[in-house]
């Protein structure tokens, strides 16, 4: 249960502001269907991070966990820098909602490149070498994305400016900060963790 609500708490917090919600305004404000648009998001975010959580339980099986733990350490204290910096939506991907595969299509295709490389898709390989929880890992992160991303389709433009974006990203920053340490010190490894 851990993993799910770790999992779901930050990615939820660090995707406040991201590109990727950049994006569901942008396609909510184009094509004004919230449901196709939702529907598009699980999709493309359930096969990215499987993917990603599949690597992570990959690296676990195959890295001492002596050099997982300093490998997670590490990479948990970038990401907490990673967070701090802004986003913003690239023009190929702008471009990409313009292609003729109707709403759904040009959601899933859209937020699926959104999400490669994107700070979210390397928490997801980070937490599920973590927690050695892929199914876990993957239904919060996946959760964690549906509810950043799902308020911005429905509300729009009515509230991307009423959320305090820096206290939202040093919050998730925090988080991985406070995960990173806690792995270099090796915390929770008798836990299962």
């Amino acid at each position: 249960m851990e993993a799910f609500l770790v999992s779901t708490g930050l990615v939820a917090l660090a995707e406040i502001g991201d590109k990727t919600q950049l994006l569901a305004f942008l396609l909510a404000a184009r094509f004004r269907k919230p449901i196709p648009i939702c529907l598009g998001i699980l999709i493309a975010t359930l096969a990215n991070h499987a993917f990603a959580g599949a690597l992570g339980s990959w690296i676990t099986a195959q890295v001492s966990p002596q050099v997982l733990r300093w490998v997670l350490g590490v990479g948990f204290l970038a990401m907490a820098v990673w967070t701090l910096i802004p986003d913003k939506i690239d023009d190929e991907i702008e471009g990409g909602s313009r292609l003729k595969l109707g709403v759904l299509g040009t959601t899933i295709v859209a937020f699926f490149l959104a999400e490669m490389g994107d700070k979210t898709q390397i928490a997801t390989v980070a937490l599920a070498a973590r927690f050695n929880d892929f199914i876990a890992v993957v239904a919060g992160t996946t959760l964690g994305m549906m509810l950043a991303n799902v308020p911005a389709v429905l509300l729009g433009d009515r509230i991307a400016h009423k959320i305090p974006l820096r206290l939202v990203h040093g919050i998730a920053a925090l988080i991985f900060a406070a995960l990173g340490i806690a792995t270099l010190m090796g915390l929770g490894e008798g836990l299962g963790l």
